[in-house]
């Protein structure tokens, strides 16, 4: 089979021109009013009534003829008979004549004979109440609403284009109005592609490489909030036949097909035959980042729009080039542009020459000015948008961000709220505990390096480290002080200590006594990246041990198997005890107890959380020291 090769990169203006080029319109359709709201009219709608359809009272009171009251106040009021009630829903059953009145409920038909009401606390009553005296006068339509005060029969209620609010639907109410014409939604068929996805709920064999779909579900949120209707339809395998079948489905019953993942330049990303043999491929690349595969063409009667398969990928070229085309075609009018001005926290490199959307997220420094610092894990990372606060759009021609450049960050929604508190580090439960009791907290898991590597270049708030700071089998002795220099120059605002060893089998099957098994066994490890203050711990273990068996350390590690091998998250060397993939896994005492598992004690590790000096006045970082305060040891 041959591949796909990109050649000549449309432009992200060529891509826009090409979605243009498609029809997406999804028709008219009647709905009911208790499902009108969010949805755009398609023609004009008038009152063919009055709301009111009649004269009503606007306050509890008393009805009356306005010139009965004429020169009355409080030392010299009007005395009226009174001759009746009126209620609310019910029809008057008197007429007023001169020097009458009747007590009227708000909301009640006037009835005939008055022209004006007066309120109730304007007013006293005799003892056996068939005289009122009034202590004010009022003139013809006083606190009276006539009917067609608040929309007369004929006149224009809402037009063409409207985007039916709850205040529109009450207004529909009153004219009687019970179901709408409007813009039908365009139907938006969504087929994720690729033979190692699984719906969320169903059951995971990580084994043979089998991932949950992502996709389906944050672009079928996606083309909800733009104003279309999403349909799911069944994961399209990487075969061409399947693959066709489901596309050709999708496209049948809707008037844009949306799909993700092959559409690149892999033998097996077959999409783009599909589309060129059963319809009409106008594009296949775009000069972006991330995003260079996207795909635009039409298959039978519907738009197409092939989607990159990695989720940021994905979300990227949909928020750009899709959702705009969505909203035209549902009558949605462009969300107005929320954007954020503020400063480059580090610089960035980008040498690719495409235009690049770079995630980005938000804090503020000490002086409550706006830092913005890239968010990026990878395409394949789908907390690389979770994690950020909105977009940077920078030109193909710029390859270097200057630290402290002014940029300026369009926020993926208007009601997006930067975090509180922004902090880096060691991935620990106890912190993860303490974060939640606070108000909009972000912490990224990045390690107790590169945590203090960021708290020293003045981006997050605070950092979390955990072991010895020294890198392991750091090659000069700079280098350990270096990083304990960036712990020295933060202020400490909490600390405590945690058990760290290895996690086993329940029941320690195995009889792993030490570290000296590991050694000396032929058992299986799982180690922590280097990153982790776990591993620094174990690094400096290893040391010992070699030093004490008279050994190079470097002969112990290559004896210990699976040493090298470094998984990012503090549980995850224990999930692979339970697949029984190892052995024994570098790990905490608490992440054992509650996984069930067993766990051999290699001492315990101060964990430290370092604020930025130059904000720990900012309110969040304050918030976070108060909880500590309940975790803290000395």
């Amino acid at each position: 089979m041959n591949r796909k090769e990109f050649r000549d990169l449309a432009t992200p203006d060529e891509a826009r021109d090409a979605i243009d080029s498609l029809a997406l319109e999804g028709g008219i359709e009647r709905v009911p009013l208790e499902d009108a709201r969010g949805r755009v009219l398609v023609a004009r709608l008038d009152a063919e009534l009055d709301v009111p359809g009649f004269d009503r009272a606007s306050l509890d009171g008393y009805a009356l003829r306005a010139r009965d009251t004429f020169g009355a106040d409080e030392a010299d009021p009007a005395r009226l008979e009174v001759v009746g009630e009126v209620h609310a829903g019910a029809k008057p059953d008197v007429e007023l004549e001169e020097g009458q009145a009747a007590e009227i409920s708000t909301g009640a038909v006037m009835p005939d004979g008055a022209d004006a009401m007066v309120p109730v606390e304007r007013t006293d009553t005799d003892g056996d109440g068939s005289e009122v005296l009034v202590r004010t006068s009022v003139a013809p339509g006083d606190n009276v609403m006539f009917a067609g005060a608040d929309v007369a029969a004929g006149e224009r209620a809402l037009g063409p284009g409207t985007t039916i609010t709850p205040r529109d639907i009450g207004l529909l109410s009153a004219l009687g109005i019970d179901e709408v014409p409007v813009r039908a939604k365009p139907r938006v068929g969504i087929v994720s592609t690729g033979d190692e996805l699984v719906r969320p709920g169903d059951d995971l064999e990580s084994e043979r490489g089998e991932i949950y779909d992502v996709n389906s579900y944050t672009i079928a949120a996606g083309v909800e909030d733009a104003g279309g209707e999403a349909v799911l339809y069944p994961h399209a395998g990487d075969e061409q036949e399947e693959m066709e079948r489901i596309l050709r489905t999708a496209a049948e019953e809707c008037d844009l097909v949306l799909s993700s993942g092959s559409t690149s330049a892999s033998a097996v990303d077959v999409i783009y035959r599909v589309i060129e043999e059963q319809g009409e491929l106008l594009l296949h690349g775009v000069s972006v980042k991330p995003g260079k595969p996207m795909l635009i063409g039409r298959l039978d009667d519907s738009a197409y729009v092939g989607l990159p398969g990695y989720p940021v990928s994905a979300m990227m070229v949909f928020r750009t080039f899709v959702a705009p085309a969505i909203r035209e075609a549902a009558g949605r009018p462009e969300p107005a542009a929320a954007t954020v001005s503020g400063r480059l926290a580090r610089q960035e490199r980008y040498e690719e020459g495409r235009h690049r959307l770079m995630p980005v997220g938000l804090v503020t420094d000490g002086d409550g000015e706006t830092l913005v610092y890239p968010v990026d894990k990878g395409s394949g990372a789908t907390t690389s948008l979770a994690d950020a606060d909105g977009v940077v759009e920078v030109g193909p021609e710029t390859d270097y961000l200057e630290e402290g450049e002014p940029l300026t960050v369009t926020l993926f929604s208007p009601d997006v709220r930067p975090p509180t508190l922004f902090g880096v580090g060691e991935d620990d439960p106890t912190f993860s505990r303490v974060l939640d009791g606070l108000e909009n907290p972000r912490y990224l898991s990045v390690g107790s390096r590169p945590g203090l590597r960021r708290l020293r270049d003045d981006v997050p708030d605070v950092a979390v480290a955990a072991g010895p700071l020294e890198r392991e089998g750091a090659a000069t002795a700079a280098e350990s002080e270096r990083a304990e220099g960036r712990a020295n120059d933060a202020t400490v605002l909490g600390q405590w200590t945690r058990e760290w060893g290895l996690v086993v089998q329940a029941g320690n099957p195995n009889e792993i006594e030490g570290l000296e098994d590991l050694v000396d066994r032929d058992l299986r490890f799982v180690n922590r990246t280097t990153d982790s203050g776990l591993r620094s711990s174990l690094g400096a273990a290893v040391a010992d041990l070699a030093e004490t068996r008279g050994a190079d350390r470097h002969d112990i590690v290559d004896a210990i198997d699976g040493f090298d091998l470094g998984l990012r998250a503090h549980e995850s060397p224990a999930r692979k005890v339970i697949a029984r993939d190892a052995d024994a896994g570098l790990g905490l005492r608490e992440t054992a107890e509650r996984l069930d598992l067993g766990f051999v004690s290699l001492g315990e590790q101060p964990v430290r959380v370092l604020a930025n000096p130059d904000r720990t006045e900012k309110e969040g970082v304050r918030e976070l020291e108060r909880a500590l305060s309940d975790v803290s040891t000395e």
